[in-house]
């Protein structure tokens, strides 16, 4: 329990010094990542006003009925295009990544390059 706690510290303090660059604005807002084991989760925030303006995840209707399972690479993929087309509806093309204080690799690699295939520029 121990480990687990150290390496969630770790990556907390890694998205803290990440967030000292990365913030969003009204013309380019920050897409930000979350991953449990079981799920991904992404919002798309404006930091000027701190209003989320687009989220979402594996358990969203759509993306639940297209994957068996929420905690994988396709699972992922399937969230970034989901959370691109909710963008797009409202107008948003361009944002700024923020990983969360992931590595960027595999599921979030994944959802990132799903978001970009389905138009969001990055």
């Amino acid at each position: 329990m121990l480990r687990k706690a150290n390496k969630n510290f770790a990556r907390k303090k890694r998205h803290f010094r990440l967030r000292n660059k990365v913030a969003g604005t009204v013309e380019r807002p920050r897409l930000n990542v979350f991953r449990s084991l079981k799920h991904m989760y992404v919002q798309i925030i404006d930091d000027s006003t701190g209003t989320t303006l687009v989220a979402a995840s594996t358990l969203d209707k759509d993306v639940r009925e297209a994957v068996e399972y929420g905690g994988n690479i396709s699972a992922a993929k399937a969230v970034g295009t989901a959370v691109a087309k909710k963008a797009a509806a409202k107008g948003i093309k361009q944002v700024v990544f923020d990983r969360g204080g992931y590595i960027y690799h595999g599921r979030v690699a994944a959802l990132a390059e799903g978001a970009r295939e389905a138009g969001l520029e990055f």
